[in-house]
């Protein structure tokens, strides 16, 4: 992908995806050929950054072009910058993640996204996995926060969770 147009192209994509949504196809490994999969590989991304939000955009969900940008963005950066383009060779097993109800200083979700957070930036999220759900949703309006921005605090306290907690906090009373 063309670094210098890749928000153009990821638009292309999106609408595609949209469509082919639309058109009744929920399987999303058919959505791309080669060229396009290897096109989101070079960004870091897979189909499921593409479907899991165009899903969720459709299905009503404050979720829209933009903010798959943002957080494909993100993901952009870290996977050039941290991981010098090259992917992880690990996955996430998606039961260890926190459970749904546990919480960090009366924050629900907090111990959940942490980690979901970090496996998005490191593009670790099994498919069964998505950063942006529903519940991460609930988390990132009740706490005044863009999802965006809070996988770019994930990077910046990467391996300062007490920080990012703090970040967190902060935020949650602003």
């Amino acid at each position: 992908m063309q670094q210098h147009n890749y928000s153009t192209r990821l638009q292309a994509i999106w609408d595609e995806a949209v469509a082919q949504y639309q058109d009744g196809n929920r399987t999303p490994d058919s959505y791309f050929d080669a060229t396009t999969l290897a096109e989101l590989a070079s960004i870091g991304l897979n189909a499921m950054d593409v479907y899991d939000p165009v899903e969720d955009h459709l299905g009503g969900a404050e979720i829209d072009f933009a903010t798959f940008l943002l957080v494909s963005d993100a993901r952009r950066d870290y996977f050039l910058n941290q991981q010098n383009g090259q992917a992880s060779t690990h996955i996430l097993d998606s039961s260890t993640l926190p459970a749904k109800d546990l919480e960090v200083r009366g924050i629900v979700w907090l111990p959940r996204i942490l980690r979901k957070a970090i496996a998005k930036l490191r593009g670790e999220l099994p498919s069964e996995s998505m950063y942006g759900c529903e519940g991460d949703r609930r988390f990132f309006k009740a706490n005044n926060i863009h999802p965006a921005e809070f996988l770019r605090a994930a990077w910046a306290y990467e391996d300062e969770t007490e920080k990012l907690i703090d970040w967190v906090t902060a935020r949650r009373g602003s």
